[in-house]
């Protein structure tokens, strides 16, 4: 699938993700927007998945390790046939097996349960390291919000992931420089990521991640170490009243501004 096709079905999951979060009044609608390109470019051209086989042994691995934007796996996983697109409305309702993190144990296409930050990039070293004891073909993927750069887990899991030369593993990085409550440089500013990152031996990437033209060659590089993407997006993207606003991290757009929203993302299809 070329970029340009890829960028519409990015469009169509945003729209639906507003969709769902507005109806259910609540969700991670900023950091959604953001890393849903990322998301699109790997369900639809990059991993090898079958949705009829959500478990085949030769499938690639995705972690969503910021797993806060649930409703954007879960609306791009709906997309690729994953789940049923009508189960999107039952998002966060009484008994529906989409939660606000995903689950592995109800979620057809979700690989681990994520939500404690820190945790995914772990996990996904783990899946790195069994597939090279065992001879798997398969890769690895996870991505990672920039405040969550800041547990200390991670960089534990990075230098691991070096002294084992997992060159099956990539990470890719949400850096749209918010976080909870605050700009990641009025925390624990991490930035820039890209010499931290090859301080620990990775090699590194530097895109624009809301662009498919430089997200799927990223995405698609295969080296002799593992790889790292810093894919600079901006949270929101795509909405303008919400991109690159802080406050826009988890909190639910009113009717006027969701009718706002509805026909700026209506308008780019």
């Amino acid at each position: 699938m070329d970029p340009i096709e890829l960028e519409r079905i990015a469009r169509q999951i945003r729209l639906r993700d507003l969709q769902a979060v507005f109806e259910a009044g609540a969700g991670h609608i900023g950091g959604e927007m953001s890393v849903i390109d990322i998301l699109t470019a790997l369900y639809f051209r990059v991993l090898n998945v079958w949705p009829d086989q959500p478990k085949h042994p030769d499938r690639d691995r995705f972690v969503l390790s910021k797993g806060h934007t649930a409703c954007a796996l879960y609306v791009t996983l709906a997309k690729r046939g994953f789940i049923p697109e009508d189960e999107i409305s039952t998002f966060l309702q009484p008994h529906s097996r989409l939660n606000g993190h995903p689950n592995c144990n109800k979620v057809p296409g979700v690989e681990t349960n994520t939500g404690p930050l820190g945790h995914g990039l772990p996990v996904a070293v783990g899946m790195a390291i069994a597939a090279k004891l065992s001879g798997a073909k398969f890769h690895t993927y996870v991505v990672t919000g920039d405040g969550e750069m800041q547990e200390g887990s991670n960089w534990e899991a990075i230098m691991a992931a070096a002294q084992f030369k997992l060159d099956n593993l990539t990470l890719v990085i949400d850096h749209n420089r918010f976080q909870q409550g605050a700009a990641l440089a009025e925390t624990n500013d991490l930035a820039p990521l890209r010499p931290k990152l090859e301080a620990f031996d990775w090699e590194v990437s530097e895109i624009n991640g809301n662009n498919m033209s430089e997200i799927v060659p990223a995405l698609e590089h295969r080296g002799s170490r593992p790889h790292c993407i810093v894919a600079h997006t901006n949270k929101g993207h795509g909405i303008s009243f919400m991109q690159d606003r802080v406050d826009w991290h988890h909190k639910v757009p009113s009717k006027e501004q969701y009718e706002i929203a509805l026909a700026e993302l209506s308008e780019a299809l």
